[in-house]
């Protein structure tokens, strides 16, 4: 999974939250994600909305116009909750939009909806 946000403590946060079911990458900025995707294709990407230089939804764009990425599933998780930016980001068929804060509860709620349940062999103890 790679993680979108200029927040630093944000990304440490989630990824806290899902590093013991899933192998979690961090990204600050738009670059910085297109980057990792060029060095490793993610299963998903959850992606802010509110970013400085390149917003979430020129984010998206971005990655749908790369031919190994256009299939990744980009769940947003963002705080932008007015309905000018949510009509405009749905409109590019996310695999989904959550506001923060999001409960770890509720994040892996989502993720096994996406991608399906953690197999319990790939589980930490």
């Amino acid at each position: 999974i790679l993680l979108v946000d200029d927040n630093a403590f944000q990304l440490r946060t989630v990824k806290s939250m899902l590093e013991a079911d899933y192998d979690v990458l961090m990204a600050t900025s738009a670059m910085k994600a297109m980057t990792q995707i060029g060095r490793r294709i993610p299963n998903l990407i959850i992606l802010d909305y509110d970013m400085p230089v390149c917003d979430g939804k020129m984010t998206f764009e971005m990655i749908r116009e790369l031919d190994e990425a256009k299939n990744i599933p980009v769940l947003f998780l963002t705080g932008v909750k007015d309905r000018e930016h949510i009509k405009a980001v749905l409109s590019l068929k996310p695999a989904g939009y959550m506001l923060k804060p999001a409960s770890q509860e509720e994040i892996t709620e989502r993720l096994e909806q996406i991608l399906g349940p953690v197999r319990e062999e790939y589980r930490e103890e």
